[in-house]
């Protein structure tokens, strides 16, 4: 549980804001520790989820700062440590609903058979709705990316490609305490049709005071170049602040 702890204090990830900052909020922080355990008879299971997030906002420019820790053990045999930061930019011109966005991630993930990814790029994003009850975003970009994977009797696979990479995201609030969101992604390499990733998290929360909220996370991962997939359900804690 101490890792666990720590990994919330130091670990920043999490959904866009929705539609929150004013002209006296520049700053958003969010943290969130979730987790199950099954104990049995023979054997015990266990799996902790920690995510946060931090973001500063001028008028024309958004920074994120991201990061997320998976840990899991079945009886005595590791199913997960899962590792994954990130620090992105949003652009707003003066269109309203469309901007630029970058980024740089960093991905180890034991249950999906990564040994080191990196992947940084561009692109276009848009608001379909930017509300403080509803924000609908479709995104739209190219990545360069750099890998390091276990594949198939314990073969290094270490290569470079292109991605093309989509993204929806939403979140919509009902009477200001329950909460539904999502962040789903599709990155396809340009060289190889057989070579995808999917990345797909789904929140459901009950606002119990101002700052917290009880909520569950369903989180999917598919790596098609290593044949690994996990399915996470959690359940937990967020605390979130707008300054």
């Amino acid at each position: 549980m101490r890792a666990s702890f720590l990994a919330i204090c130091l670990g920043l990830y999490g959904l866009p804001a929705l539609a929150q900052f004013t002209d006296s909020t520049r700053h958003h922080l969010r943290l969130q520790a979730s987790g199950n355990l099954n104990r049995a008879k023979n054997i015990t299971s266990y799996l902790f989820a920690n995510e946060g997030r931090f973001s500063l906002r001028s008028r024309k420019t958004t920074l994120n700062t991201m990061a997320a820790w998976v840990y899991g053990e079945l009886g005595s045999t590791l199913t997960n440590n899962d590792l994954i930061t990130t620090v992105d930019f949003n652009i707003y011109p003066d269109t309203a609903g469309l901007y630029y966005w970058g980024l740089a991630n960093y991905t180890t993930s034991y249950s999906l058979r990564i040994r080191n990814q990196l992947q940084s790029g561009v692109g276009v994003a848009y608001n379909f709705f930017n509300k403080p009850n509803a924000w609908l975003n479709l995104s739209e970009g190219i990545l360069y990316e750099t890998s390091s994977l276990i594949t198939g009797n314990n073969y290094f696979d270490t290569y470079q490609t292109v991605r093309n990479s989509l993204r929806l995201s939403y979140k919509f609030l009902v009477k200001e305490t329950i909460s539904f969101s999502g962040m789903h992604f599709l990155q396809n390499a340009f060289n190889n049709r057989n070579d995808y990733i999917i990345r797909s998290v789904s929140n459901f929360g009950v606002k119990i005071n101002k700052w917290i909220t009880l909520g569950t996370m369903l989180t999917y991962n598919q790596l098609k170049r290593t044949g690994a997939q996990n399915l996470l359900f959690t359940y937990g804690l967020t605390a979130e602040r707008y300054f």
